[in-house]
C-alpha cells in the first residue's frame, strides 16, 4: 500500500471544484498557431493500364503465320512496325482481283468497279503500301503483313510460330504506357475533402521522385467489401517508369488557406469528443479543454473552436491521460 501512494503521488490530482489536472513532473508544450497551408490526406492505389490506350490486333481475314516478329511477350514495339507475315487465301483472292481489275480497267476505264474491288481490300485491313505496290509492280504477293496499330508493349500474344488463326481472332494485344491509371481508394467520410481538392501527388516505393496526377472520374459505385470508392487518376508516363500493377500512395489536397493548427499529438479523442490539455494559471497545472477539429494533414488538426491563437496546451496529450483523471470522468 505504502508503494502505491508513492507511485500515485507522481501522478496528476483533481482540484474539485476548478476540474483542474495539475502534473508532478516536466511536460512539453506547444501553442496554437496559424499557419498557411494545403489541406490533404492520403489513400493508397494501383497503377492500371489507361483502357483508352489498349489496342486489339485483330484481322479481318483468316490465315497462317509465315514469319512471327513480334515472337515474345511484353516486347516493346513502334505504331506501324511488323508484328508477323501471314498467308491467307481470302486476301490472296482479294488481291488478284483487284490486280485483275487494274489490267482490264488500264483497256476499259471503270472507275466504280476498280473503286469497289479497292474497298474490299481495305475493309480487309490490307495496309495501303501493299495496295500501292499492286498498282506499281502490277503482282500481288502471296503474303501479307500484320502491322501494329500503336506504340507500347505486347501484353497478349494468341500466336506462335506456324499457328493458323481465324478472321475476328485477337492475337496481340498491345498496350501504350505513355499515360496510365491510378484507381485510388476513397472512404465515404473523405467525399467532402475529394470535392475540394486540386492537387494529386503520388510516390512508390521503387523511386525517391513523385508524380503529378490529374483528377478523372470518381466510379459511381460503392465497394461494399471494402467500404470505399474508387477514384481514377491519369498520370502522364513518358518514360514509362510506372508499370501496371505497381502500388502508389497518393497525397490529395487543395488550394493553400491559413488555419489555427496543434500538432496531431496534442489533441485526443474520448468518447467521441477531442480534447487538448490547456496550459494553466499556475506552473505545471493544466486543465481539460473540449475543441472541435478537422484533420489537416496525417500530423496535424485544424482548431475549429475551443482555443485561439497563442494558447499553449500539452504537446503529447495521451501522456496526460492518467488513472485519476479517467476515472472521475474529466475528459
Amino acid at each position: 500500500m505504502k508503494y502505491f501512494l508513492i507511485i500515485m503521488s507522481l501522478f496528476a490530482f483533481v482540484y474539485a471544484k476548478e476540474v483542474k489536472v495539475e502534473q508532478l513532473f516536466s511536460v512539453q508544450t506547444v501553442k496554437v498557431k496559424e499557419v498557411s497551408q494545403a489541406k490533404s490526406f492520403k489513400s493508397f492505389g494501383f497503377v492500371k493500364p489507361d483502357e483508352s490506350r489498349i489496342y486489339d490486333v485483330s484481322p479481318r481475314f483468316s490465315g497462317f503465320v509465315e514469319v512471327l516478329y513480334a515472337d515474345k511477350i511484353y516486347k516493346e514495339v513502334r505504331k506501324g512496325e511488323l508484328l508477323a507475315k501471314v498467308y491467307s487465301p481470302e486476301v490472296l483472292k482479294a488481291k488478284d482481283d483487284y490486280l485483275n481489275t487494274l489490267n482490264f480497267a488500264s483497256s476499259h476505264p471503270n472507275k466504280t468497279m476498280l473503286s469497289s474491288v479497292k474497298t474490299k481490300l481495305s475493309l480487309l485491313s490490307i495496309p495501303d503500301a501493299e495496295i500501292n505496290l499492286i498498282e506499281k509492280n502490277k503482282n500481288s504477293s502471296n503474303f501479307t503483313d500484320i502491322l501494329s496499330p500503336a506504340s507500347g508493349y505486347i501484353f497478349k500474344k494468341e500466336i506462335n510460330n506456324n499457328s493458323s488463326f481465324m478472321a475476328k481472332q485477337k492475337v496481340f494485344e498491345i498496350v501504350n504506357l505513355d499515360k496510365v491509371w491510378v484507381e485510388v481508394k476513397i472512404h465515404q467520410d473523405q467525399l467532402k475533402d475529394l470535392n475540394k481538392a486540386d492537387r494529386f501527388t503520388l510516390s512508390t516505393p521503387a523511386y525517391s521522385q513523385t508524380f503529378e496526377a490529374k483528377k478523372a472520374q470518381l466510379y459511381p459505385k460503392l465497394d461494399e467489401k471494402e467500404e470505399a470508392f474508387t477514384l481514377r487518376l491519369e498520370v502522364n508516363n513518358k518514360e514509362h517508369l510506372l508499370m501496371p500493377g505497381m502500388y502508389a500512395s497518393v497525397e490529395m489536397g487543395s488550394k493553400q488557406k491559413s488555419y489555427l493548427t496543434l500538432p496531431a499529438t496534442a489533441v485526443i479523442r474520448k468518447n467521441a469528443k477531442f480534447y487538448v490539455f490547456a496550459v494553466g494559471e499556475y506552473e505545471g497545472e493544466y486543465a481539460p479543454v473540449e475543441v472541435k477539429v478537422e484533420l489537416l494533414n496525417p500530423d496535424a488538426y485544424i482548431i475549429k473552436q475551443g482555443l485561439n491563437s497563442g494558447d499553449e496546451v500539452v504537446n503529447n496529450a495521451l501522456f496526460m491521460m492518467d488513472s485519476d483523471a479517467q476515472i472521475n470522468s474529466l475528459y
